[in-house]
């Protein structure tokens, strides 16, 4: 299993697993909507994307977006994304993608790196647990929706 940071050439093959991933969250598959999406992403550099490659299989990718923060004047990654092709999974190719990104973070000189979980995925609570991430004592988030979006 190969860990990588993807670019510009990466995004086809990414696509149908972004595809799948918010189909799973959203219900309904729109592929042109997701691909535009990452090549709009990458191509800005608005996000950090890694993926996991059996041979040349792509069977699995991370999704990061930078935020700020002005008590620690450092950055935080947003850990937005997380998917493994089924056919992949129980094989740690979550864990190796989750491992990479802590690695980027300390490599970017983050101060921590932030993950929304779930609340109907409670095994996640579990994974990330297991690899360092502890729930946040300070914020509890809440959101606005603009627009009914």
């Amino acid at each position: 299993m190969a860990i990588a940071r993807a670019t510009a050439a990466d995004v086809a093959a990414i696509a149908p697993l972004f595809d799948a991933y918010r189909a799973f969250f959203t219900g309904g598959n729109r592929l042109d909507e997701s691909q535009r999406f990452l090549e709009k992403r990458v191509a800005r550099d608005e996000s950090v994307v890694f993926l996991a490659r059996t041979d040349a299989d792509v069977v699995g990718f991370i999704q990061l977006f930078p935020l700020w923060s002005s008590w620690y004047c450092r950055r935080i990654w947003f850990l937005s994304d997380l998917y493994v092709r089924e056919d992949a999974r129980r094989r740690g190719t979550g864990r190796q993608l989750v491992e990479r990104v802590i690695e980027y973070a300390s490599e970017t000189n983050a101060s921590s790196i932030m993950v929304e979980l779930p609340r109907r995925e409670q095994h996640l609570e579990e994974f990330y647990r297991r690899l360092g991430f502890v729930r946040d004592e300070v914020f509890e988030l809440a959101r606005y929706t603009v627009g009914g979006a």
